[in-house]
């Protein structure tokens, strides 16, 4: 899945695959997590939001199945 770099103290970069609905999520500390099951809005409000570690936080990290694959 291709990641794009975002702006975030916590986050490297941050991919989504449209067809299974996946969210990629590269931290900082160099860990790998998809989320599954992601609606492309949320990926939009994501990608939109100021504090991308604020908005995982919140919105997605206790909502969504998930797994880690580095």
């Amino acid at each position: 899945m291709n990641r794009h770099p975002v702006s975030s103290s916590a986050i490297v970069s941050v991919g989504y695959d449209r067809a299974s609905h996946t969210l990629e999520v590269e931290f900082a500390a160099g860990t790998i997590y998809q989320y599954h099951q992601v609606a492309a809005e949320v990926y939009h409000q994501f990608m939109r939001a100021p504090s991308k570690g604020r908005f995982l936080d919140i919105n997605i990290r206790d909502e969504y199945p998930f797994s880690r694959v580095a």
